[in-house]
């Protein structure tokens, strides 16, 4: 198999590079670079940029609205994003519910939703772990009564990445309590603004505000926003997580973080010499990137032998998503070893930019205890690495 890129797929990335120096706006890339939390409005204003351009929904054919891209291309696209120092865009409505809604929604539906998922209107959460259900999904306890047109929304959902910032949720709720657990799980659309529900912030240890939790207090949610068949959330749920858990878009941000830790490891230091010069150092450096390229490899050759927005195989997909995240945290680590004791101490409210205080440091030490804080968090998000590690064993061992 030839994992090299085309004359063509390269002439595709400078126009990619180029089009990201021109576009992306200069206060999100310095927020980036900085660490600060770019907020819900500095997240829309790029998503809607990429939704101009047509680049919202690489994932998604030409003919339901995306570019069209080749895997190549969708896999080069992210590349010289974050590379560029893009932020990663709130991707419920692209990656998955909208995906979903291809496959399983009605006509009715798509005309409804699909529109405003690519011009970026409408910013979608979602809404599957609750108190007491992560990895065991199937245990989801927010009840949905029927009543009449309408299904009647009692619970909470918790750890909802951006629901502060979106308009809408799919959410999984308990239609029914007989039987085995997975068959009594439906898939509903929900208004994040409509009466009865209440969205407070989770604040994590690397003092950012992107998770949630949702309180609904007698919901009304249209029988029409159930998508699928009652009781088939679960079959949902799973076509989902393929999308959620191949996502490689940390593998490209990841990249970066190490780049910058090597330019960080090649400065002079205050007490004399280069960390770059260290041996051990060098060689730590050496083993992420061959980690790297090793993951990147994995994830090309499972683009390549999948077609377009084609649901992947859990086992592979699980595969990914536990690697990916033991080389974040380790790339995370050595750049906090980079910045040494200035990295260790760090102010919550300085990363959203209202710290007066004049930082203590180089500008760029100032992200690395929160982004190291928030790598820790990825051998949990999107199902935990033990999880990871039973789907891999049953999928792809057998077992």
């Amino acid at each position: 198999m030839d994992l090299r890129f085309s004359p063509e797929e390269e002439a595709f990335r400078e126009k990619v590079r180029a089009w990201v120096r021109e576009k992306l706006p200069q206060d999100i890339r310095e927020k980036v670079d900085r660490g600060f939390e770019l907020s819900c409005d500095d997240l829309r204003r790029w998503m809607k940029i990429l939704s101009a351009e047509g680049w919202i929904a690489t994932n998604w054919d030409k003919k339901d609205g995306g570019p069209g891209f080749t895997a190549g291309q969708k896999y080069l696209f992210e590349d010289e994003l974050f590379l560029g120092g893009a932020p990663r865009t709130i991707h419920f409505g692209t990656r998955m519910v909208g995906p979903v809604l291809l496959a399983f929604g009605t006509e009715e539906q798509k005309r409804k939703y699909i529109p405003k998922i690519l011009t970026s209107e409408e910013i979608w959460s979602q809404g599957y772990s609750e108190p007491g259900s992560g990895s065991d999904l199937a245990s989801l306890k927010l009840s949905a009564v029927r009543d009449g047109d309408h299904y009647v929304v009692n619970g909470t959902k918790i750890w909802s990445s951006h629901a502060h910032c979106a308009d809408r949720m799919f959410a999984l709720t308990r239609t029914s309590t007989t039987g085995k657990k997975q068959e009594g799980i439906t898939c509903l659309l929900i208004d994040l603004k409509a009466p009865g529900v209440t969205i407070r912030p989770i604040i994590t240890i690397d003092g950012r505000h992107v998770f949630n939790q949702e309180f609904f207090d007698d919901v009304r949610v249209p029988v029409e926003d159930r998508v699928g068949e009652e009781g088939e959330g679960w079959r949902i749920a799973k076509y989902l997580l393929g999308h959620e858990r191949s996502n490689a878009s940390w593998i490209s941000i990841t990249k970066r973080t190490l780049v910058k830790t090597k330019e960080i490891a090649a400065e002079e230091r205050v007490s004399g010499g280069r960390l770059i010069d260290d041996e051990v150092f060098r060689h730590k450096i050496a083993d992420c990137e061959q980690e790297l390229q090793t993951l990147e490899l994995t994830a090309l050759r499972t683009l390549s032998a999948a077609a377009a927005d084609k649901p992947m195989d859990l086992g592979q997909a699980g595969l990914i998503k536990l690697r990916t995240a033991e080389v974040i945290k380790r790339v995370n680590e050595l750049s906090m070893e980079a910045g040494a004791y200035y990295a260790q101490p760090f102010e919550p409210q300085a990363i959203r930019g209202g710290w007066n205080e004049e930082p203590v440091g180089p500008d760029y030490l100032f992200r690395m205890a929160p982004d190291y804080f928030e790598a820790r968090a990825m051998s949990i998000a999107g199902g935990s690495n033990e999880i990871q590690k039973n789907i891999i064993a049953k999928g792809v061992l057998g077992l």
